[in-house]
């Protein structure tokens, strides 16, 4: 714990990322803390652009900085951009963090990810099991970049004394996600898949894997209560999982999530796919004599999800009445197929 609060209010705050979906959860959170809010878009400034970067902080001076920004995705674009996650991530936490510590910002917070975690690492996953064994390869360009910032950040508290602190969240879903049909995480992909065949009458939805995987999920909007809970009152070198120290099997999830849409089909699991990391469950127990536990059920999440879903135009331009979605849970089988995947969506 922090010796004394570090109030946000009146301080000038920098979002990086706010238009992606833990940025803007943190926009919507910190509304509330009567800070003043800083933000930039891309084409203002190329957070990979380290001269870019360097000027608009001499010129804002942000005190309080939420590195939120980065390139992220599903397994499969980890898998297929690996070049472009690993640039992009080492240059935007870089870029960023030298610029703050050199613009004297007052504190900053790094997001890394559940994924810098070894694939084989004990469960649950405990802050001091990162860099103890091999990574996932699917996505281990993106958990380089980011055990990269991490560590960045670390010794920029070691060397300077800069107050940057690090979290770790767990699979996040809510308002702002990507549903790209290739590109998304579980659960926007599934959201969309789900939603796409109740549109269209399919009968069957076809799930990656063979859904026993287990994960854990958390509401974006938990998320951004955490952080604003740990830069209050967190100061210190150690990583904080942020989670809720439950996790669910991918079918039992489909489940929920086709339960939510008010999918009446069929589901089934392509066993051609991966499964990917057989469990992700984040050790919560240092968040939680933090003093914060997530609040939103993971049914009631799901609910706002897909209705963030339905009111976002950019995805889908077809409005589902809520009537529809008071049906009874899908069957499930399996559907095996002899052929070995590329790609998982457990991720």
């Amino acid at each position: 714990m922090a010796s004394t609060v570090f109030e946000l209010k009146g301080k000038s705050v920098f979002v990086a990322g706010h238009r992606g979906m833990v940025g803007s959860a943190l926009m919507r959170r910190l509304a509330r803390e009567e800070a003043d809010l800083l933000t930039v878009s891309r084409s203002e400034v190329d957070l990979r652009d380290q001269a870019a970067v360097n000027a608009w902080f001499a010129a804002k001076r942000p005190q309080a900085v939420f590195l939120a920004a980065a390139k992220v995705g599903g397994i499969v674009a980890n898998n297929t951009l690996r070049a472009e996650f690993l640039y992009d991530n080492l240059a935007i936490s870089s870029n960023v963090i030298q610029a703050a510590h050199a613009n004297g910002c007052e504190k900053l917070m790094f997001f890394g990810s559940s994924c810098i975690y070894p694939r084989l690492a004990p469960q649950p996953l405990r802050e001091d099991s990162m860099l103890t064994g091999p990574l996932e390869p699917t996505n281990e360009p993106y958990a380089i970049a980011k055990i990269a910032g991490i560590k960045m950040a670390e010794a920029y508290r070691s060397q300077y004394g800069a107050d940057f602190i690090s979290v770790m969240p767990t699979n996040l879903y809510g308002p702002g996600d990507n549903y790209h049909p290739e590109y998304s995480h579980v659960v926007a992909a599934l959201i969309r898949r789900f939603h796409e065949a109740k549109v269209s009458g399919a009968g069957n939805v076809a799930v990656w894997g063979t859904g026993t995987p287990r994960r854990e999920f958390l509401y974006v909007d938990d998320l951004a209560d955490a952080c604003i809970h740990l830069m209050k009152t967190y100061s210190s070198p150690e990583l904080v999982n942020i989670g809720t120290g439950e996790d669910i099997t991918i079918a039992e999830f489909a489940l929920m999530v086709a339960a939510a849409v008010g999918f009446r089909g069929e589901i089934s699991f392509d066993t051609s796919r991966p499964d990917g990391t057989p469990r992700k469950l984040l050790d919560i127990s240092r968040l939680a004599r933090l003093g914060w536990h997530a609040q939103t059920a993971l049914e009631d999440g799901i609910q706002l999800a897909y209705r963030a879903y339905l009111a976002d135009s950019k995805w889908t331009a077809l409005l589902v009445p809520d009537k529809w979605r008071k049906q009874a849970h899908p069957r499930i089988r399996t559907r095996v197929s002899p052929s070995w995947p590329r790609r998982s969506r457990n991720d």
